[in-house]
């Protein structure tokens, strides 16, 4: 396919996610959800265009909203004096030394490292209490829960 071909986007049913080829770019994709309109891309370095985040960004950047926004919830219904949540995140793959389930070759396992930054005048035990509830938004509890994905052919 050339790269100046282009597709029209495909039809989204309400409660789904569609991600296409755009035909523009090696790896150009776009994001629908029926209301938003996004793209994802590779970087150059790996063959891409970079005309949008990778998908290990959009997972990181779906787990920091989600966080953002549970923390948002939270401090609000309680009252507290939170005045903006900002969430850095990383993703890597890392060698683990020690995994009981590696038969002894060595592992890569994958690691998010999550630091987030509460402004406001908070005391310490509603800091402790925000990062406790930091782990419970729903993709957090997704991204560390056992995940079934069924595939299948249209």
């Amino acid at each position: 396919m050339s790269d100046s071909a282009r597709f029209e986007d495909p039809q989204v049913v309400p409660g789904t996610i569609v991600v296409a080829e755009t035909g523009a770019g090696k790896f150009n994709q776009i994001v629908l959800d029926g209301r938003h309109r996004l793209s994802a891309d590779e970087p150059v370095a790996v063959g891409g265009d970079d005309t949008g985040p990778g998908p290990y960004e959009l997972l990181l950047m779906s787990l920091g909203a989600c966080t953002s926004m549970t923390l948002r919830l939270y401090a609000t219904k309680k009252q507290l004096p939170l005045d903006r949540v900002i969430v850095r995140l990383k993703h890597a793959k890392r060698y683990i030394a020690d995994c009981a389930d590696c038969a002894g070759k060595p592992v890569m396992l994958d690691h998010i490292d999550r630091e987030i930054e509460l402004v406001g005048t908070l005391n310490a035990e509603q800091r402790a209490r925000l990062l406790e509830i930091a782990d419970k938004c729903p993709v957090h509890r997704t991204l560390t829960s056992k995940i079934l994905i069924g595939t299948r052919l249209v």
